[in-house]
């Protein structure tokens, strides 16, 4: 089984806290970054790949970066990185499953081929995701991309932001849309996922079974480098 991984920073992003993902990056799989601005990386990066991000991540920035924003759940465009090169990704013909990580994630051990064939991926489902009450955490996503729905389900992701379709729902943060489009598929297609949360409140991630093996420092946890509720 080949793996990918992949992120998607800025420069501004990097001095602030992506750096520490590079330094600590430990997993056998390859790492792409996927960035609206290209910038040197150092020697932390060596081997990393980097690419743009699409023309359509651009113009969705364009037409909707002056909407009016009450808070992070109608702000479409801070997360549409995500999307977008998520979406580009899965293009790859050589992988049979991706993953994507936020850029403000710190790691302990790696991440075995064993672990995640045993908890992490089933051949006969979709996605991996870690469920909460409202909507998932979504600083961990995985794909089988070898299942029949996957390819249907990117690009029915990639019309919700090329068509501005976000703009029609209650909310259009990224984990609203990965949820809504993946219950959408659950409904009318039967497609199976696993969900690795536990339907609780707070920091799911670092009580999951990934949580002795990255540590996701979400929030004001950038700033301390690790999160309090972190069992490393």
């Amino acid at each position: 089984m080949k793996v990918l991984v992949i992120t998607s920073f800025n420069k501004k992003l990097y001095d602030e806290y992506a750096y520490r993902f590079f330094q600590t990056y430990n997993w056998p799989f390859d790492l792409h970054v996927y960035t609206e601005e290209y910038f040197a990386f150092n020697p932390y990066e060596a081997g990393v790949v980097v690419h743009d991000l699409s023309n359509d991540c651009r113009k969705f920035v364009d037409r909707n970066k002056n909407r009016k924003i009450k808070n992070f759940t109608d702000d479409g465009v801070r997360f549409c990185y995500k999307v977008y090169s998520v979406c580009m990704a899965s293009d790859f013909k050589m992988y049979d499953v991706l993953i994507w990580l936020d850029a403000d994630s710190v790691f302990y051990k790696p991440l075995t081929l064993d672990f995640l064939e045993k908890y992490l991926y089933d051949k006969d489902k979709m996605m991996t995701h870690l469920g909460r009450p409202n909507y998932s955490e979504c600083g961990f996503l995985l794909w089988n991309l070898r299942h029949k729905d996957t390819k249907d389900y990117f690009n029915e992701m990639k019309k919700m932001y090329n068509e501005d379709l976000i703009y029609n729902e209650k909310e259009q943060h990224d984990s609203y849309i990965w949820d809504l489009v993946r219950k959408k598929f659950e409904k009318e297609r039967g497609t199976m996922n696993i969900d690795i949360g536990d339907k609780q409140v707070g920091h799911v991630q670092a009580r999951s079974i990934l949580g002795t093996i990255y540590d996701h420092t979400k929030g004001k946890r950038k700033q301390l480098g690790k999160s309090p509720e972190a069992r490393i």
